[in-house]
C-alpha cells in the first residue's frame, strides 16, 4: 500500500460520490476524520479557504451520503466552503493543483466537474440558482432534487431573502440548508434540539400535519388558530418564525458535526414536498485548533506548517500594500475630517479598515454582505452633510452598480469610492478579479475616476477625492506597489491632470495606474516618452493632444479590459479632435482572464515590460506593409 492508502484508508477508496455511498454509516465519522486531516495537509501546500470547508465535512459527506449526486443538484454558495465536496467527487488526487495556473479553481467552476452544478464566487446566489432547478425538474418531470448550502454571512444580502420569497410562494421541491458558523454549539443545539430536528422532518409528523390542514381547511377560523398554535410551539424551542412566514418548513438547528443526525434528517427531507429549511449549527476551522482560536485569519490562507499553523514567510517587505495605504489614509482623514465615516460590506479585514474600526467606531458601518445597501446607505448620509467613504473590491461594486448610478451619480452625490483589487487577483481567478471597473466607470456621468501608480499618489488621490463634491472613485491593485515612499502630507492633486514623467522620441506611453512602472521600464530601452495619466475621467485632453502632435506612435496600457477602457477614451479624444495616428491599446482581452501567478498572467497577457517592447517592435515592423491611415492595434 502507499503512504496515501495507509494514512487515509476509506478516503482513498472514494473517487465519485457513488463509492462513498457504498460505505456503512458506521463508516462516515472515521472517513469525516481522514478528511479533515487531508484537507489540512493539502491546503498547507497550496493555500487557499481552510477554515469554511473545515467546518462543513460532516455536511459535505451527509449530502453526497443521502442524495444522488450528481443527478440531484448541490449548490454551494460562494463556494468557501466547498473543498472537501471537490476531494468527494473525483478531485482528490488534483488537490495539489488548487487556485494555480490551469489547476483546480477555487471555487465552483461548472466546466470543472459535472457535480458542480452552478458557477460561484459571489455570496448569495445558491437559493436563486436551486430554486431554478427545482422549477427547471418539475418542468421536464426528471425528479431531480435540488439542495441550497448558504453561510449564514451570506444571508445577510437582499438576493438570498428575494429567492426565499419568491420559493415560498412558488411552492416546489426545494431544500436550503443553513450553515451557520457564527456562534458556538449553543444549549438549544443538542440532544434536544437533534431530537426535535428529527421528529418535525419524520413521516409521521408531516403526513399529521398535512391531514390536519386538509380537515381544518374547511372550517377557516380553526385552520387559522391551528396554525399559529404551531407556530407558537416552534417559536417556544426554534427560531425558525422567519422561514415559516416566508413558506418554508423550518427544521433545527442541529449539530452540523453529527453525522448520525444530518443523515437521519437529511433522508427525512429528501422526499418531503414544496419548500425545506434546514439549519444546522458548525464551527469554522472545525478539528484544527489554529483555526478554530482565529478562524478569521484561517479563512483564506497562503501556505503554512501544519503541524504549528504558522503561515509561510512571504520575504521580508516594508513597503506598505495599497490596503495598508488606504487604511492609514483612512485614519489621518477622520482625523482632519470629522463628519467622514466608513462603509463596507462585510469587508473589514480585506479592505484595511481594522485600525479604523476601533479609532472610530462609532463612524465605522459594517453592513454584511449587502453591496446595494452599502452604496445606498453613503447616498443617504452625503444627503444630509456626512462624508461616506466606501471601502469595496472592484468585484464586488459591480454587484451595486445600479445604487451606483441611480442613488449616487445621478444625484452627484459626494461619496468617495475605494476600490481595492482592481485589475487581476492571481489565485482567486474571474470571480474577483477586477477587469471592468474603468470601463463601467467612466462611462457614468458626473463620476471622477482616479487610477494611482505608486503608493504616495494613491493617497494623495484619497484625499482628493475627499475635497470634491461629487462622486469619486480611486481604484488600486492588490498588494504592494513600486516602493513609493509615502509623504504625511496630503495635497489636492489638480483634477484631470497627468503628468509626464520621462521625455523621449517618437513613441509615448501613456500608462494608467499599475502599469506606469512597467511603461518606464520599457521605455528606457524604447526610448520613449512615459506620462503617468492618473485621471480616467476626466482624462487629461490637453496631454494627449500634445503627446500626439509630438509623436508618431501613442501606446495606452491598462490593468482593465481594452473594451471601453482607458485606452479607449484615449481613442475618443484622438476621434473628437480628427487625429490620424497610430495608436496601440495594450490592456485585457475580451474573455475571462483565468487564475496563475499575478505577474506571469500580466506578462503573458503582454503587459510587462516586454510586452511593451514586443507591440511597439512589431508595429515598427509591420509599418512597412500599411503606411495608411489611423489604426487602433490592440493585444
Amino acid at each position: 500500500m502507499t503512504t496515501t492508502e495507509n494514512r487515509y484508508p476509506l478516503l482513498h477508496k472514494i473517487d465519485s460520490p457513488a463509492d462513498l455511498r457504498q460505505l456503512s454509516a458506521d463508516e462516515l465519522e472515521p472517513l469525516a476524520r481522514e478528511l479533515r486531516d487531508f484537507l489540512i495537509q493539502s491546503i498547507s501546500q497550496t493555500g487557499g479557504h481552510l477554515s469554511s470547508s473545515l467546518g462543513t465535512i460532516e455536511l459535505t459527506i451527509a449530502l453526497h451520503y443521502i442524495y444522488n449526486t450528481p443527478d440531484d443538484r448541490l449548490v454551494w454558495d460562494v463556494g468557501h466552503q466547498a473543498y472537501p465536496h471537490k476531494i468527494l467527487t473525483g478531485r482528490r488526487e488534483r488537490m495539489a493543483t488548487l487556485r494555480k495556473k490551469d489547476g483546480l479553481s477555487g471555487f465552483i467552476k461548472r466546466k470543472e466537474s459535472e457535480y458542480d452544478t452552478f458557477g460561484v464566487g459571489h455570496s448569495s446566489t445558491s437559493i436563486s440558482a436551486a430554486l431554478g432547478m427545482a422549477i427547471a425538474a418539475e418542468k421536464t418531470g426528471s425528479g431531480r432534487k435540488a439542495v441550497a448550502i448558504i453561510g449564514d454571512g451570506a444571508m445577510t444580502a437582499g438576493m438570498a431573502f428575494e429567492a426565499l420569497n419568491h420559493a415560498g410562494h412558488l411552492d416546489n421541491d426545494l431544500l436550503v440548508i443553513l450553515n451557520d458558523n457564527e456562534m458556538s454549539i449553543s444549549p438549544n443545539v443538542g440532544g434536544m434540539s437533534n431530537y426535535l430536528a428529527k421528529l418535525l422532518s419524520g413521516k409521521l409528523y408531516t403526513s399529521v400535519r398535512e391531514s390536519g390542514k386538509k380537515v381544518l381547511s374547511a372550517v377557516p377560523p380553526m385552520h387559522e388558530l391551528a396554525r399559529r398554535a404551531e407556530e407558537h410551539m416552534k417559536g417556544m424551542v426554534i427560531p425558525g418564525t422567519l422561514f415559516e412566514e416566508l413558506g418554508f418548513n423550518y427544521y433545527g438547528p442541529i449539530d452540523g458535526h453529527d453525522i448520525p443526525t444530518l443523515i437521519t434528517t437529511l433522508r427525512n427531507l429528501r422526499d418531503h414536498k414544496g419548500p425545506q429549511f434546514l439549519h444546522i449549527v458548525t464551527k469554522k476551522g472545525r478539528g484544527y485548533q489554529p483555526a478554530e482560536e482565529n478562524p478569521c485569519t484561517y479563512h483564506g490562507v497562503t501556505p503554512f506548517n501544519p503541524d504549528n499553523g504558522k503561515m509561510h514567510a512571504s520575504g521580508a517587505n516594508s513597503t506598505p500594500t495599497y490596503t495598508q495605504v488606504f487604511g492609514d489614509w483612512l485614519c489621518d482623514m477622520a482625523k482632519e475630517e470629522p463628519t467622514l465615516v466608513a462603509v463596507t460590506p462585510a469587508m473589514c479585514e480585506g479592505s484595511g479598515m481594522v485600525k479604523f474600526s476601533r479609532l472610530f467606531a462609532d463612524r465605522f458601518y459594517d453592513v454584511g454582505i449587502a453591496e446595494q445597501h452599502a452604496v445606498t446607505l453613503a447616498a443617504g448620509l452625503a444627503c444630509d452633510g456626512i462624508k461616506p467613504v466606501v471601502a469595496i473590491y472592484s468585484t464586488f461594486l459591480q454587484r451595486a452598480y445600479d445604487q451606483l448610478i441611480h442613488d449616487v451619480a445621478i444625484q452627484n452625490l459626494p461619496v468617495v469610492f475605494a476600490i481595492d483589487r482592481a485589475g487581476l487577483v492571481g489565485a482567486d481567478g474571474p470571480t474577483h478579479a477586477g477587469s471592468f471597473d474603468l470601463s463601467y466607470l467612466r462611462c457614468i456621468p458626473n463620476m471622477v475616476v482616479m487610477a494611482p501608480s505608486d503608493e504616495n499618489e494613491c493617497r494623495q488621490m484619497l484625499y482628493t477625492a475627499a475635497r470634491h463634491n461629487g462622486p469619486t472613485a480611486v481604484r488600486y491593485p492588490r498588494g504592494r506597489g513600486p516602493g513609493v515612499a509615502v509623504e504625511k502630507t496630503m495635497q489636492p492633486l489638480e483634477l484631470g491632470k497627468g503628468r509626464v514623467l520621462k521625455q523621449g522620441k517618437d513613441v509615448a506611453i501613456l500608462a494608467f495606474g499599475s502599469r506606469v512602472k512597467v511603461a518606464l521600464a520599457a521605455a528606457d530601452e524604447l526610448d520613449a516618452s512615459v506620462a503617468d495619466m492618473r485621471f480616467v475621467k476626466p482624462i487629461d485632453e490637453a496631454l494627449i493632444l500634445e503627446l500626439a502632435t509630438q509623436h508618431e506612435l501613442l501606446l495606452t496600457i491598462e490593468e482593465n479590459v481594452i473594451m471601453g477602457g482607458a485606452g479607449s477614451a484615449v481613442n475618443e479624444v484622438l476621434a473628437a479632435h480628427n487625429i490620424v495616428m497610430p495608436i496601440i491599446n495594450l490592456g485585457l482581452p475580451d474573455e475571462y482572464c483565468e487564475q496563475g501567478d499575478h505577474e506571469s498572467l500580466l506578462a503573458g497577457y503582454g503587459l510587462d515590460k516586454h510586452g511593451i517592447i514586443k507591440a511597439v517592435n512589431d508595429f515598427h515592423q509591420r509599418a512597412s506593409c500599411n503606411t495608411m491611415g489611423t489604426r487602433t492595434i490592440s493585444h
